[in-house]
């Protein structure tokens, strides 16, 4: 891999786990690539040109990729009285699925996807992450890993040793895309 090899790992969080994951990825990416990790918002076509390996990831809500609707009731969750839910900085902007349904046609790039849901068996959390790797698909994007699951509790923090995961998968991303 050269040094002109690019990543970019972009990612929708609304308490801080996913976007806490996305920065352990890029930081195992940064083995072999440069990397820039942005929320949805900041994902400009610009970012996509130069992009060799796009990582995309989000929460599950529902049973899956987000929606207006879930992305306002984790909001409305998080400014409940008693509260101890803290958005993330860019929780209010947009959402993956919309941004997904955007991608540029022309894109040449390689991809993975990954999710962030509460430890409990996917068949009844679902997983954001086939959503999103579909979403890659349907836009001729060639996926380089399946779909990885990292993990928060019941209270909404991230579980321990999935930050330390995250990173190794950015690494092993880095490995196997190059």
């Amino acid at each position: 891999m050269t040094e002109s090899m690019r990543a970019l790992v972009v990612y929708e969080s609304m308490y801080g786990n996913t976007h806490a994951v996305a920065e352990a990825i890029g930081e195992g990416l940064a083995a072999g690539y440069q990397v820039d990790v942005v929320p949805v918002a900041r994902a400009t076509e610009q970012l996509l040109e130069q992009t060799d390996l796009l990582v995309v990831g989000g929460p599950t809500h529902a049973h899956g990729m987000s929606r207006a609707t879930t992305r306002d009731g984790a909001v409305t969750d998080a400014y409940k009285h008693g509260s101890t839910l803290t958005l993330d900085a860019d929780a209010e902007g947009p959402g993956l699925r919309d941004w997904l349904d955007a991608l540029p046609a022309t894109m040449h790039a390689k991809a993975a996807a990954f999710d962030t849901r509460v430890d409990m068996p996917a068949w009844l959390t679902g997983r954001a992450g086939k959503g999103i790797a579909g979403q890659l698909r349907k836009h001729h994007l060639a996926l380089v890993a399946e779909p990885e699951s990292f993990l928060v509790t019941r209270q909404n923090t991230l579980q321990e040793g999935e930050a330390v995961r995250a990173q190794q998968w950015g690494r092993l991303l880095a490995a196997t895309a190059g």
